[in-house]
């Protein structure tokens, strides 16, 4: 759904530009708290492994984003990522993971105009992160807290996500599309397939959910506060202990070991499975070429990148060269995007020594 230059007029794409800076900057406070985990009773070993849980996150999207699966006749979708994000690390982390992939995709892989940028962040980070972060928080609430509830509002929650980021982007055109097409069979379009593409999204998240939650719940933002329910036997049956009033420490698993399990399967899906995903137009693109919305697409600054459209320049194997485009997009996300949480982590420790030593913080 990676909207080029074009499609919206440079006005609304500079209000746009305005909307997603705004939302980082309100996003870097929040990762802040977000990030700093060791104030939490149940953060164990992993408190130090934020930042580097959310870079992975980031990777692990810009890889999955890769893999286009078919939705209809002509037509695939990718995953959007706020959801997963949002509930892996936390909303406000969420947003700035998915901004970093859509940075990266734009600048290397021209994929996403970069005066659209603005626009794909609202539309892509956003949207989804805040309508499913929203949405799964509720759900959370009305529902049992168990395992089984998370992973089920994971799933309800990026399933609305896509189709709000399609309303989001019809929107955005209504008020600055640059070709005169009815906002109704734009409006109709692009919910009808984004509704479909909200399914894969859903599955996504839901199964990627569930797989952290069962190796490291404690690692899951959405999942904070879970207890696992002990069992005992009695009589030959298992029936549930009374509750205590500790949570039951997470599987003593290590952060590491799920790092490199993260790692290596975005290393995988990005540079071996992605050569096997649909080859046909996204949702957008499909709908922009076939109601004329693309008729004034402009082609990307960086077209001629090394690494544009996912391809090593004057590598003549596609197998090879998309393999490689993957692996190397992962290795700088994940890199890149580390190195923006490790930074908005530091700055907050940074902050509040500061605040110890100050004379207003200085205790008698």
């Amino acid at each position: 759904m990676h909207a080029p230059d074009g499609f919206i007029d440079v006005p609304v794409s500079a209000a746009a530009g305005v909307l997603a800076a705004g939302a980082i900057a309100v996003s870097l406070r929040g990762a802040r708290r977000e990030l700093d985990d060791t104030a939490r009773p149940d953060a164990g070993a992993g408190a130090e492994r934020t930042a580097p849980l959310a870079g992975l996150v980031a990777a692990f999207i810009f890889a999955v984003q890769m893999l286009n699966f078919p939705v209809a006749a002509g037509t695939s979708g990718h995953l959007l990522g706020g959801a997963l994000a949002a509930i892996l690390v936390g909303p406000y982390t969420g947003v700035l993971c998915v901004s970093v992939v859509l940075l990266l995709q734009s600048v290397l892989f021209a994929d996403g105009g970069l005066t659209a940028l603005g626009v794909n962040i609202t539309t892509m980070a956003l949207t989804t992160t805040v309508v499913a972060y929203a949405l799964f928080r509720g759900l959370v609430k009305v529902l049992p807290r168990s395992r089984r509830s998370v992973t089920a509002a994971s799933f309800v929650a990026a399933l609305v996500s896509v189709p709000a980021s399609a309303v989001v982007f019809t929107l955005l055109y209504a008020v600055g599309g640059t070709t005169d097409v009815s906002i109704g069979k734009v409006a109709t379009a692009m919910v009808g397939v984004h509704v479909l593409i909200g399914l894969g999204e859903a599955a996504i998240t839901a199964l990627t959910v569930g797989a952290v939650i069962a190796v490291r719940p404690d690692l899951v933002h959405g999942a904070r506060g879970l207890r696992q329910k002990l069992k005992l036997r009695v009589n030959g049956e298992l029936v549930d202990a009374p509750e205590t009033a500790e949570p039951v420490p997470a599987p003593a698993r290590s952060p590491r070991k799920v790092w490199i399990a993260g790692l290596v399967t975005s290393l995988v899906l990005a540079g071996f499975v992605s050569f096997y995903a649909s080859a046909n137009p996204d949702g957008l693109e499909k709908v922009a070429a076939d109601h004329g919305i693309d008729k004034q697409a402009e082609e990307h600054a960086v077209a001629d990148s090394p690494l544009a459209d996912y391809g090593v320049k004057d590598v003549d194997d596609a197998r090879l060269s998309g393999g490689l485009a993957g692996v190397i997009g992962v290795g700088v996300t994940v890199v890149a995007g580390t190195g923006v949480f490790w930074a908005v982590r530091r700055r907050r420790t940074t902050d509040e020594q500061a605040e110890a030593t100050s004379p207003a913080g200085t205790s008698v």
